[in-house]
């Protein structure tokens, strides 16, 4: 019979007569074919316990949150014998597949560009984003540079990302709207790139630009998102995450995948890099 994890755990400090039955990384290998499982799966709602300490065969009761953001309670047989082989976010959560549609949209969350969509569509205006959403605006401005380009294009051969949404709604107003426009919206892992320079002129990202830059940082923290800015030329790192370098090359991306890592963990980010 199955039982709550936090029981479950201390009957097998008992057994084992260790304060850490299983250590973390002890059923690795066993999860990794399970990345949406990976995902969704966060310690904080198991008393701490990780993902890689739980045998996939023992019958315990735990906390899951899928990707829109409903928590259910169900067993490690019980979660991998869901589809595999289906990406819908539907047939992993209990409360997506009650409330899945035909669509397979989201409101505000899974806004799609225009340009996507039929023009049917195009007329329904949808609903508003709360803070904390991603989406798809019409007010975010034009990618300025091709070096942002080639980073979006380095992201999508590399990870298995959605990098369609192009806003992220925000409590408080940022130039009069309640949404900030990041170069690239990772909302997988709830993470913001910018790319950074001085521009032709030498005075982006600087002075009283700068002091716009830190305000939307402390916005999308606010909403709990991180901000890697990736800064170039004679800029200095503005948050915690911030990486200095010369352009969009391999050590770049190499650095930003190790910060990707730190931020979220290795093995959620691990569970998005593509293997072909």
């Amino acid at each position: 019979m199955a039982e709550p994890v936090e029981a479950w755990w201390e009957r097998r400090r008992r057994s084992k007569e260790r304060d850490i039955p299983y250590p973390i990384g002890s059923y690795r290998a066993e999860w990794e074919r399970y990345p949406v499982l990976i995902r969704q799966y966060h310690p904080e709602l198991n008393h701490g316990i990780t993902l890689t300490q739980i045998p996939p065969a023992t019958e315990v009761y735990l906390s899951w949150q899928c990707e829109v953001g409903h928590i259910f309670v169900a067993t490690p047989e019980e979660q991998r014998g869901r589809p595999g082989g289906q990406r819908r976010r539907s047939v992993w959560c209990p409360d997506c597949a009650e409330l899945a549609s035909p669509t397979r949209i989201r409101p505000a969350l899974r806004t799609e560009p225009p340009q996507s969509r039929s023009p049917s569509a195009r007329r329904v205006r949808p609903a508003v984003a709360a803070p904390g959403d991603s989406l798809w605006s019409a007010n975010a401005p034009k990618p300025a540079s091709a070096a942002e380009g080639e980073l979006r294009q380095r992201l999508r051969d590399a990870y298995d990302f959605d990098l369609t949404h192009n806003a992220i709604a925000v409590g408080a107003p940022f130039f009069g709207r309640l949404e900030v426009w990041p170069d690239l919206v990772i909302p997988e892992l709830r993470v913001a790139i910018e790319y950074d320079t001085v521009g032709r002129h030498g005075l982006e990202h600087v002075g009283t630009r700068e002091k716009s830059d830190r305000h939307k940082d402390r916005l999308l923290r606010a909403v709990r998102w991180e901000v890697i800015r990736i800064r170039c030329g004679k800029l200095r790192p503005l948050g915690p995450w911030d990486l200095v370098a010369s352009g969009v090359t391999k050590t770049t991306m190499r650095r930003l995948d190790e910060t990707l890592a730190d931020i979220r963990g290795e093995l959620i980010v691990s569970s998005y890099r593509r293997r072909d």
